[in-house]
Parts: C-alpha cells; sequence; structure tokens
C-alpha cells in the first residue's frame, strides 16, 4: 500500500531555512519522501503515531549521527503520512512531548 506524504505550515518553514544552508538536503529530502511512500514507519518511535527519522546531510558532511532529524505523524485510516519537523541536530537533540503535542495540532485528522 501507498502512502500519501503532506507537509504542515511548521515543516515547510523549516526546511526552506535548512535548504538554504545546506543544497544538498532538497535531494535527500526527496530520498526519504519516496521510502516513506513505501514503509511509513521508518525511524524510531515517539508515541502518538509519530516517528523520528534519522537522515544525512551530504553537504555538512557528518553522516547520520550529525545530520538532521525528521519527525514524522501517521494516519492508517488515511493512510497519509505527515512531515511534522525537520531540524538539525547540531542545534537541537530531539523535540519535547509538548512541542509534539503542539505538532499534532495541524493534523486535520488527530487521532
Amino acid at each position: 500500500m501507498s502512502y500519501n506524504v503532506e507537509t504542515i505550515p511548521v515543516f515547510e518553514k523549516q526546511v526552506k531555512r535548512l535548504i538554504r544552508k545546506y543544497p544538498s538536503l532538497k535531494q535527500e529530502l526527496f530520498t526519504v519522501v519516496a521510502q516513506l511512500q513505501d514503509n511509513p514507519f521508518l525511524g524510531i518511535s515517539l508515541g502518538n503515531s509519530c516517528y523520528k527519522i534519522r537522515i544525512a546531510i551530504a553537504s555538512k558532511g557528518k553522516g547520520k549521527r550529525g545530520g538532521a532529524r525528521i519527525v514524522t505523524h501517521i494516519v492508517v485510516s488515511t493512510t497519509t503520512v505527515y512531515l511534522l519537523n525537520i531540524f538539525d541536530k547540531s542545534n537541537k537533540e530531539t523535540l519535547t512531548d509538548s512541542e509534539l503535542e503542539q505538532l499534532l495540532q495541524f493534523i486535520p485528522t488527530a487521532e
């Protein structure tokens, strides 16, 4: 089954800022989106049907460990994966539970 991948406004704002800083991120995001369409349960579970995916940023040159993190939310009933947040790991380690709850409010069919 193929899932649809959609973004929320917060993600779009963050990704634009990071792409300006790391141009290779655009191609790496295309790869992640293609993987999510086939397997939406990529990454480490954060609870609430949310997952954190580690990606390497080639233009940063530090591999996955120093790359970016993408937080996703899966709505199985509509076969949709929402991209909630992306951040540079050198600036932020992970999301707090309250930050995750705020991001989930942007999803029209939050579970």
